[in-house]
């Protein structure tokens, strides 16, 4: 099982930015797909979540700017993040969760900046 995200990259103040993470291999009845985040000298963290049956969790620092998805064909979950800001600035991290097997998968990140 791999994890491929990508959309990273480097914006300025108040722009947007897609992160896509697309799950390859013996992937099926995926449970919760999560976005987390680490920025340099903190702790991961945990910015949204979407579950199987679509129910969605945002961190409070991210609600009403970013909005995940999922395409649960294509074993894929995005994160659209708009108004960001300079803290948003972070390695930005894909994770599912398989019940079934209690094992989780992550992808290996993807660079997000935001210039002020």
């Amino acid at each position: 099982v791999q994890l491929q995200a990508s959309g990273g990259g480097l914006v300025q103040v108040g722009g947007s930015l897609r992160l896509s993470c697309a799950g390859s291999g013996s992937i099926s009845d995926i449970n919760n797909m999560n976005w987390y985040r680490q920025a340099l000298g903190k702790e991961r963290e945990l910015v949204a979540r979407i579950s199987s049956g679509g129910n969605t969790y945002y961190a409070d620092p991210v609600k009403g700017r970013f909005t995940i998805s999922r395409d649960k064909a294509q074993n894929t979950v995005y994160l659209q993040m708009n108004s960001l800001k300079p803290e948003d600035t972070a390695v930005y991290y894909c994770n599912m969760y398989i019940l079934l097997r209690a094992t989780e998968y992550w992808g290996k990140g993807t660079q997000v900046t935001v210039s002020s």
